[in-house]
């Protein structure tokens, strides 16, 4: 009995066992089980997410290039959005350029029907349309293909309502010019791309703005306004001003400027003929670019040089006070003509007699000025001029600036010519700039067309001459503005003083002898000088009394924009002095 009592509890126990192994099996085996399957699953999510990452990849590719802009021309391509560019201001605030949104039309030549009926719808909406050109473009079977650049709203709503299947719009930036032909050659213009080919808008482009739009950086994105020195309220009175006597003494161009001589800024500056930015290039019914039209690009101020005739005997004499050769007190003998180097120089309205430095500044003796220039000396005359930015290209933002004329080895006769005026070429523009120290102290600052004041302008601004030499040419040109040629810029109150300069035109390399370039060269107000003010008149045909000189010209010119302007700049006009007002500062 204990023995099968003994046996039972063995089998008891081995049963036991066996039913324990089996379920330690049994549940080992199911941890096994759930592993691979959590294995499985995260391999299948990550599948999953490979997948999406992929397929968002493309559809974002795909994106980018729907949005993209084709390239206008050559084999079809893709590029990057137009880019903004910044809007410019006016020294007040005043927009002068800003973008816009606009759009424009493509065509997918592969799935026009009918190009001839496409060709004939379109051009009911858009005028001047090329038939042949938009013809060729529509037959070419190519997948893309411009048709018309920068539409308005109601062209695109009219091309709209033609339903013309295989057409289509894309989103562009384009550039306006509130004040059409106000500031052309100033602001310049962009091309179609919105890329900057001309003045401010050129400089704009060469300071980053081009290589932050080749990186893609410009899109969508507001930058700040650039603000230039320019009053628009000037630079408006100043450039009809000039138009109105180009046409007046029937010249083939007229230009002016006005500037700031204790910071160097340009409050206006004008040149006519012009040309609208908003339209740089304009097409004739013929369907070829008007080149006429076109020639209203060329800044005569800062682009083209010229001989500045008598004006240039202001820095002559400036020349010779400043080295103590002459003084307002000195006799220069004009009595009689100068023979050098097979050349005679006389006087145009000579006296025949000895002259005062005052007088020699008043009639314009070209016989007392070249002595002048001899006494200093040749080497010293050239130097005196390169100091002054006469001779050399001058530096400022814009980038249509011309490089003066000079002779390549300079002569004696050479000195003598250029003292008066002729000789060597420079721009009006660097020319009001170096009048500008004859007036301030005797301080050259260079130019800017962009806002800014003294402290800003000190880096700039180099001493040229001596303060008392200044002085003293103040009182030339108050002398002069009260009893010379420069009574007809004169405007009462304002006490504009100046010089004229009548030159003989030169055409092909040979002075005209019935045309002439004239100029005057002006500060206001004389009792306190602020602004230099440079007219100039290109082959006038006649003027005031029917005559062509400069007093009866150029002169006229200033006293009409100092009339118009000085009350906006600020400038207190002063009234009920006597005479004794020119010996201020001297």
């Amino acid at each position: 009995m204990n023995v099968i009592s003994s046996v039972l509890k063995r089998r008891s126990r081995v049963h036991f066992l066996l039913r324990g192994d089996r379920s330690i099996v049994t549940a080992h085996g199911s941890r096994t089980h759930r592993s691979c399957a959590a294995m499985k699953k995260r391999r299948l999510g990550v599948l999953i997410a490979l997948f999406l990452v992929a397929y968002l990849g493309i559809g974002a590719r795909l994106v980018h290039y729907g949005l993209a802009v084709p390239v206008s021309s050559g084999p079809i391509g893709i590029v990057s959005p137009v880019a903004s560019r910044p809007n410019i201001v006016d020294r007040n605030g005043k927009l002068l350029a800003t973008d816009l949104r606009l759009v424009s039309l493509y065509a997918e030549p592969r799935r026009i029907v009918d190009a001839d009926e496409v060709v004939e719808k379109l051009s009911a909406v858009i005028p001047n349309l090329d038939w042949k050109a938009t013809h060729r473009k529509l037959r070419s079977g190519a997948a893309f293909q411009w048709l018309k650049r920068q539409l308005t709203p109601r062209q695109q709503a009219a091309i709209l309502a033609l339903g013309i299947p295989g057409i289509g719009f894309r989103p562009e930036v384009g550039r306006l010019y509130p004040g059409g032909a106000t500031a052309s050659h100033i602001l310049g213009h962009v091309d179609i791309d919105n890329r900057g080919l001309a003045g401010m808008e050129r400089y704009i482009d060469r300071q980053g703005l081009a290589d932050l739009r080749a990186a893609g950086m410009t899109n969508d994105v507001r930058l700040e306004p650039v603000r230039l020195s320019i009053d628009l309220r000037v630079q408006s009175i100043v450039r009809e001003t000039i138009k109105e006597a180009m046409s007046a003494y029937q010249a083939e161009a007229a230009g002016a400027v006005i500037l700031d001589i204790s910071t160097g800024e340009i409050l206006a500056m004008a040149s006519v003929p012009d040309y609208n930015p908003n339209e740089p290039s304009r097409m004739m019914p013929n369907g070829k670019i008007d080149k006429e039209y076109e020639k209203g690009w060329f800044n005569r101020m800062s682009n083209a040089t010229f001989e500045m005739g008598s004006t240039f005997k202001s820095f002559t004499l400036a020349m010779g006070l400043d080295a103590g050769v002459i003084n307002l007190d000195s006799i220069v003998d004009a009595s009689r003509p100068l023979r050098m180097g097979g050349f005679t120089i006389k006087d145009f309205h000579g006296r025949n007699r000895p002259l005062t430095v005052p007088e020699v500044f008043r009639y314009s003796s070209n016989i007392a000025t070249v002595k002048i220039a001899d006494m200093v000396g040749m080497d010293e005359h050239q130097a005196f001029l390169t100091r002054l930015g006469l001779l050399t290209k001058m530096e400022t933002e814009l980038p249509e600036i011309a490089t003066p004329v000079q002779p390549r080895i300079w002569k004696k006769i050479n000195s003598a010519t250029i003292s008066y005026g002729h000789g060597m070429a420079t721009t009006p523009l660097q020319t009001a700039v170096a009048a500008a120290a004859l007036l301030n102290g005797g301080k050259l600052i260079a130019p800017t067309f962009l806002a800014r004041d003294r402290k800003e302008g000190a880096p700039a601004t180099k001493q040229v001459l001596r303060p008392e030499t200044s002085a003293e040419m103040r009182y030339l040109f108050n002398w002069n503005g009260l009893t010379g040629s420069g009574r007809s810029a004169q405007v009462p109150g304002y006490h504009v003083g100046g010089k004229t300069g009548t030159a003989d035109k030169v055409i092909n390399g040979r002075y005209a002898t019935d045309l002439n370039f004239n100029a005057f060269l002006g500060g206001f107000p004389m009792h306190d000088p602020r602004y230099v003010v440079l007219t100039i008149i290109d082959a006038p045909l006649t003027g005031e009394q029917g005559r062509r000189l400069a007093s009866f010209t150029a002169a006229p010119m200033v006293k009409e924009i100092v009339r118009r302007t000085a009350p906006l700049l600020g400038v207190q006009p002063l009234f009920g002095t006597d005479e004794s007002y020119l010996l201020i500062g001297y």
